[in-house]
């Protein structure tokens, strides 16, 4: 009895928190083996590639939890890039306005796919495919398919992305914050509660009398308003924005798609943590560094991103067997039966 006591509640605990056990392992392997890992430059480097997909992957956690899917965060985070850089360069408005507009075209995305979904009950898959695509083309109209630049004024892109404290600039400290506030939200507010309800069983939570539209709506709308933010804060850090960032090399969907489940994240909804997802995106990162410490190409670091997902899939249905298995068994009575029985053996 103790034995699968024991054993049931170990695989929870592993399954559980096994990203942080893994970027433990990860981080310590390529601090000892990888040359160069271990230095302040390389781990700066390493912490501002995560900003960009760690931001993306909080609005796409919440979606997921939902048990929905939002494809178009990508288009969505080039579309705050451009609209921010734009409206700095081009028609000469203030930082703090030229963010805000970016981030109000990734809300209106948002709101459109959330609406879609919600209202006109098309599959998520289906609506945000679209919405990606549209995006795109409106973003190669606005661009002219060319680069927008600030223009030679790299004064505050230098002040987001100046080290404050050791390793934390202020683009790192923004994305920390936005990281413990939507974790806290998802905890400790009804919002939070109902869309862990709305996502593990949709019918369920409309007859507990929540609103499930309303809960696609709002999710949707923080997913394109944290990846336009996302992409604006990585256009300012860069001084540029091109309309197809993140074409080349592995793209920003695709890391955030693997870090979100990676990290725990269920498709069908219903489970999931924004601090695993953004140490899921930590331990994609420390994978590409170390790799690329190690002399590796481009073509390794898709390899190994792939197999890491397939290993924590097949982790998943694994895990997820073995405990339909036992699914409501009660412990004490099957070994209380299985005692009787050794009993009249014995007889």
């Amino acid at each position: 009895m103790f034995k699968t006591i024991f054993t049931r509640s170990s695989s929870y605990y592993i399954n559980k928190y096994r990203i942080y056990v893994m970027f433990l392992l990860l981080f310590l392997i390529a601090t000892f083996f990888a040359p160069n890992f271990f230095n302040p430059f390389n781990l700066n480097a390493m912490i501002k590639a995560a900003n960009l997909y760690s931001m993306m992957a909080i609005g796409f956690t919440i979606v997921m939890i939902c048990g929905h899917f939002d494809l178009s965060i990508q288009a969505v985070m080039n579309l705050g890039a451009v609209i921010t850089l734009g409206m700095f360069a081009k028609s000469g408005l203030p930082w703090s306005v030229a963010i805000i507009l970016g981030i109000l075209c990734g809300i209106v995305v948002g709101l459109g796919n959330g609406l879609l979904v919600a209202k006109a009950k098309i599959n998520s898959f289906i609506v945000t495919l679209g919405t990606m695509t549209i995006t795109q083309g409106i973003i190669y109209l606005y661009c002219k398919s060319g680069s927008i630049s600030v223009g030679g004024d790299y004064s505050f892109s230098d002040l987001i992305t100046t080290e404050v404290i050791p390793l934390f600039p202020p683009i790192t400290i923004i994305t920390i914050i936005m990281i413990v506030v939507f974790a806290m939200i998802m905890f400790k507010t009804s919002f939070g509660r109902s869309v862990y309800m709305v996502g593990g069983n949709s019918e369920t939570a409309w007859l507990a009398g929540i609103k499930r539209d309303r809960i696609y709506i709002v999710s949707y709308i923080i997913s394109g308003g944290l990846s336009a933010l996302a992409g604006s804060l990585f256009a300012i850090g860069q001084g540029t924005a091109v309309p197809n960032m993140g074409d080349k090399g592995i793209s920003p969907l695709m890391i955030v798609i693997a870090s979100v489940i990676i990290g725990g994240v269920a498709m069908s909804g219903g489970k999931g943590d924004i601090l695993r997802s953004y140490f899921a995106v930590l331990t994609m990162m420390v994978i590409f560094n170390m790799l690329s410490c190690f002399g590796t190409g481009y073509e390794a670091q898709v390899f190994a991103a792939g197999l890491v997902l397939a290993a924590i899939v097949l982790y998943e249905s694994v895990s997820n067997y073995l405990q339909n298995k036992i699914k409501g068994i009660r412990l004490p009575l099957l070994a209380e039966v299985k005692t009787r029985r050794q009993g009249r053996q014995l007889i």
